[in-house]
């Protein structure tokens, strides 16, 4: 849970007792309780719904856990996280589920999930409160445990806010010791976020403990992650696992990006606790979720976490011994272009063979290898293979290895593409044909021969084609792909493969509007539409990081800017998009009149602006950590200015309009900057923000 809620400590100390509970040494092996023998998986509400957690929402999840099959692929858990009770104890003492939220109480949810073949997780912090500021368990521990039981609860999160300073150990012990003294089988979650060390004592005190602080629904933020928990190898095994937080797929990333999340929280054995509205994901999310040959890999019973075979220039190994003596292996490309991710059997452990099949979990094929364990793996991809020595190779395709240059366009210009492929097969390949797939409008010429009669073991074939863009683009900014192709047939059968190269083509922005960024960016302009892809950290008090199109000077008294936001990527639930003034855009952190009116995705409408002519945002229109409304697209913003005055409109119709705020700016000039912009509110991950219909009256 969010750590910046602890500041919601402590002013309820007189109300709730703090008791010193003594407690034995722990023991060297795991806790032993004989529960979660391997991974747990289930799903929890927090990072899709916050606070916003009910009845409804819990039982509608069970129902949409067994008809979308995930039950049957191993989903367990439906884990009910913060803000589920009421702001105080009863006059006993015990905690009251919120009578709003959930009218039949805990046990009755408890009893519907049952019902379904699953079980219920709850929540509580090691603290004198929750992180969202409701009672904590410090000093209840025995009659919070005593209540968890009797409503039938199953799992339990414990975090770490408002604990007092009293060492981690000391507190969960306690409530572990409590969850024992009920005689209820409840897997115990450690939430300490990584602190005091944890991964050398949590599998003592209990099931699972959280190595990092909290994941968002970013690339970036998974990418660290991913580093954090991935050394700590030597923790892990059957009971007793590193747990780097809950699941973001489906919740912003691309398909690539969720499938990466996925493939290596199993490749290190972690909790596969999903964080998404499963009752409304995609196919594509729930396919991702319901890989049974990846849930194989996390769930396997030996229990052992994945190691780094190799971890150079963001080109990544990971292997993981399996009961069946297979190793699972993680080819992840961390970087932001395809790259050739190679390995070797021998490298990942495996004895010596006449060939080794390599099982794609994700393509759902099997093919053979004299040795060479590698694949073309896209920008932020993660190829994963379960790889075994075999007797009889001659059965399978080989396994080839295709690699497409990825030269660069821009509309109506050609580049030469050039495609290798290598044979690491066993035995030959014969009839190979190499191509070029790409999208409607563009034309492919080949320049060399293209038809391989047969490529040898530890072989290659090399083939160059000139591929031309389009001169006029569907959109500002176009993203499409390049695919090199090859076909052919051996004993084992055909076979076809693909190296697929993401495009990106942006149509200029021209006069009388510039391009101004701090940060990585591409800009798009073409019919009246503006696309603009971002990073930026913040656009917030020192932090003040951003992109935008704009005029120069083209603001002033009088003046009514409209601009319609058609589309903003969940970044962050605080990635802005919208209009932004100031007397020089290209000044961030240093001008004044300063002015953003900007739709943030989990946040609603905001108006932000400098109040002392500083240079940097200091005052919302709304509370601390709020916007006004929900963030909907399309969505219409409204500046008008009136003197140093600036009020602020929003519309869901580009009709009825919703007043904001009104700013008054010191330090602004007569004339401005007023453009459109985007900050994605994490750094290193960009979003792209689409608008239309500018204008400037």
């Amino acid at each position: 849970m969010r750590k910046l809620w602890a500041a919601v400590v402590a002013v309820v100390l007189g109300a709730v007792p703090v008791v010193a509970v003594p407690v034995a040494a722990p023991a060297a092996s795991a806790l032993g309780n004989g529960l979660a023998l391997t991974p747990p998986m289930g799903w929890n509400d927090w990072n899709a719904f916050g606070c916003d957690v009910s009845e409804q929402l819990v039982e509608q999840t069970a129902d949409k856990i067994v008809s979308s099959g995930l039950r049957s692929a191993g989903y367990q858990y439906v884990n009910i996280d913060d803000c589920w009770m009421a702001n105080s104890r009863d006059a006993a003492g015990n905690l009251v589920p919120d009578p709003v939220k959930f009218p039949h109480g805990i046990k009755g949810v408890a009893d519907y999930v049952h019902a379904r073949g699953l079980k219920l997780g709850i929540y509580e912090s090691a603290g004198t409160m929750t992180c969202a500021g409701y009672p904590g368990s410090l000093g209840h521990e025995q009659q919070d445990a005593d209540s968890f039981a009797a409503w039938g609860v199953d799992y339990l999160k414990y975090d770490n806010c408002n604990n007092l300073g009293i060492p981690a150990r000391q507190r969960y012990q306690a409530m572990g010791a409590a969850l024992a003294r009920t005689g209820r089988p409840i897997v115990y979650s450690l939430c300490d976020w990584g602190q005091e060390d944890v991964a050398s004592w949590g599998g003592s005190v209990g099931n699972l403990w959280r190595t990092t602080g909290d994941i968002d629904a970013s690339y970036g933020r998974m990418l660290s992650i991913f580093h954090q928990n991935v050394g700590l190898a030597d923790a892990a095994g059957p009971g007793a696992w590193n747990d780097p937080d809950m699941l973001e797929v489906g919740n912003g990333m691309t398909v690539t990006e969720d499938r990466s999340e996925f493939s290596l929280w199993a490749e290190m054995a972690a909790p596969l606790i999903a964080g998404t509205d499963l009752r409304r994901a995609s196919a594509t999310t729930l396919a991702s979720y319901g890989n049974k040959e990846v849930i194989a890999i996390d769930q396997d019973r030996l229990g052992r976490q994945g190691r780094p075979v190799s971890m150079t220039g963001g080109l990544d190994v990971l292997a993981k011994p399996l009961a069946d003596h297979s190793v699972a292996v993680a080819l992840f490309n961390e970087n932001s272009a395809p790259a050739l991710i190679s390995t070797t059997t021998s490298a990942l452990g495996l004895p010596a063979a006449n060939g080794y099949t390599l099982r794609d979990v994700w393509a759902h094929t099997t093919t053979a290898t004299a040795g060479a364990v590698r694949a073309f793996v896209p920008a932020h991809g993660t190829v994963m293979y379960r790889v075994a020595p075999t007797g009889t190779p001659g059965r399978y395709a080989p396994h080839v290895v295709l690699t497409t240059t990825a030269p660069a366009w821009s509309a109506g210009t050609s580049a030469t593409v050039t495609s290798t492929l290598a044979n690491d097969g066993a035995g030959a390949a014969a009839d190979v044909r190499l191509g070029i797939s790409a999208p409607n409008q563009w034309t492919v010429t080949a320049l060399t021969r293209t038809h391989f009669a047969r490529i040898p073991r530890g072989g290659q074939a090399v083939a160059t084609f000139r591929v031309t863009a389009p001169a006029v683009l569907p959109e500002p900014i176009t993203r499409t792909t390049v695919s090199g192709t090859a076909s052919g047939h051996a004993s084992g059968g055909t076979w076809r493969v693909t190296a697929s190269n993401p495009v990106e083509l942006s149509a200029p922005v021209r006069a009388p509007f510039r391009t101004f960024s701090d940060t990585t960016a591409v800009f798009g302009a073409q019919g009246g539409r503006f696309a603009i892809e971002g990073a930026g950290a913040d656009l917030w008090g020192t932090t003040d990081q951003y992109s935008a199109v704009y005029r120069h000077a083209a603001e002033h008294d009088g003046s009514t800017t409209v601009v319609e936001l058609t589309a903003q990527a969940r970044t962050s639930e605080w990635a802005k998009a919208g209009i932004m003034v100031r007397d020089d855009i290209t000044a961030p952190g240093r001008s004044p009149g300063y002015l953003i009116l900007a739709a943030a995705p989990g946040k609603g409408y905001v108006l932000q602006w400098d109040s002392t002519g500083s240079g940097h945002l200091d005052t919302n229109s709304a509370p601390p950590d709020q916007g006004t409304g929900t963030a909907r697209y399309p969505s219409w913003l409204k500046l008008v200015r009136s003197g140093s005055t600036f009020t602020g409109y929003y519309s869901t119709d580009g009709t009825s309009w919703t007043r904001l705020a009104a700013a008054t700016l010191p330090g602004v000039t007569a004339t401005q900057d007023v453009g459109v912009f985007t900050s994605s509110h994490s750094d290193g991950t960009s979003g792209e923000a689409d608008f239309s219909d500018f204008a400037l009256n």
